[in-house]
C-alpha cells in the first residue's frame, strides 16, 4: 500500500515548465542574448548615414488626387508606374521650392 501512496503524489518536474507545455529540445537551454558594443570615428558615422539614406523609403499615404485630363494621360502615356512617375515630378518641384526657400 505504500507503494501506491507513493505513485499518486504527484511529482515534481526535473525541468521548468515553459508556456505551452512545450520544451522543445529535451535538456535544451535558452541561449543569452549577446550585447555589441561598436564604436565608430565621426567619419564612419557620415558613411554609416549616406548607407541608410541610399535605401530610404518615405511612408507612401494612399490619397484622392484630381488631375486635368490632359496631364494624367501624358503620365499614362509613359506606361506603368505612372503613379511614381507623379510623385517623382510632384518631388522635384518640393524640393526646388525648399531650396529657394532656404530651407
Amino acid at each position: 500500500m505504500a507503494s501506491k501512496q507513493r505513485d499518486t503524489k504527484k511529482r515534481r518536474r526535473a525541468y521548468p515548465a515553459v508556456k505551452g507545455g512545450s520544451r522543445g529540445k529535451a535538456g535544451a537551454r535558452r541561449k543569452k542574448p549577446r550585447t555589441i558594443t561598436l564604436m565608430a570615428s565621426a567619419g564612419d558615422a557620415n558613411e554609416t548615414v549616406d548607407r541608410i539614406l541610399e535605401y530610404y523609403r518615405p511612408l507612401k499615404k494612399p490619397v484622392t488626387l484630381r488631375l486635368d485630363a490632359d496631364v494624367l494621360a501624358w503620365f499614362k502615356k509613359g506606361g506603368k508606374r505612372y503613379q511614381t512617375r507623379i510623385n517623382l515630378a510632384l518631388r522635384k518641384v518640393m524640393e526646388r521650392e525648399r531650396k529657394t526657400a532656404g530651407v
